[in-house]
């Protein structure tokens, strides 16, 4: 969505913060500053483009490295005055060759999913197979885990043909954990099934 009527001349040097986000992870990768010309240069050439303020002059992200910002959407909040421009990024983001202004990796965060998957790892690392459920199973090896799944999976479709709601529930929670468990021993993530569930849409 591209929006008109911004309010470019709310600043003195009228130039707007520009909130670049990527579309498919919705990381904020970094931030920068647009005049009317480098906004309609970005709806024209489809690549963010910013006014440098160091350069003092119209600067396409990618120029130079050839990290573009490929244009998804741009959106203005509810005083004109600030854009939310979503992109896909080629590479890299920040000078520094990191993923982000902020130094975080540009990838998907899907909230207690993915703190999960860190717990998990955790244990894997540091958990004793005494104490810890998720150290014993890594530690009977791939094959007991994938032993697991495979029961938690008949659990979940006998529970799917009864009734008890809170029951088939509780069968899927346990699925996805052991699934989960399952994706570490592989040394995969959930966000490697995901790309390929994207690839196929």
């Amino acid at each position: 969505m591209f929006k008109k009527n911004l309010n470019f001349n709310k600043n003195p040097d009228n130039l707007i913060p520009a909130i670049i986000q990527d579309a498919t992870t919705k990381t904020v990768l970094m931030l920068g500053y647009m005049n009317e010309e480098a906004y309609q240069q970005t709806i024209l050439t489809q690549k963010v483009t910013f006014f440098s303020r160091t350069k003092d002059r119209l600067w396409t992200k990618g120029e130079e490295s050839g990290n573009f910002l490929n244009l998804v959407s741009i959106d203005a909040d509810c005083d004109n005055d600030t854009l939310l421009i979503q992109v896909h990024p080629t590479g890299s983001v920040c000078h520094t060759g990191a993923d982000t202004c902020w130094k975080q990796p540009n990838k998907a965060d899907y909230g207690f999913l993915s703190n999960l998957e860190n717990t998990i790892q955790l244990r894997k690392e540091n958990g004793l197979a005494e104490t810890s459920y998720i150290a014993s199973l890594f530690a009977k090896g791939i094959n007991k885990i994938a032993q697991k799944v495979g029961e938690e999976a008949i659990e979940m479709v006998i529970e799917a043909k009864d009734s008890n709601d809170a029951l088939f529930l509780n069968e899927s929670a346990d699925l996805l954990f052991h699934y989960l468990v399952l994706l570490n021993a592989k040394g995969f993530e959930l966000n490697d099934v995901v790309k390929i569930l994207n690839d196929r849409s």
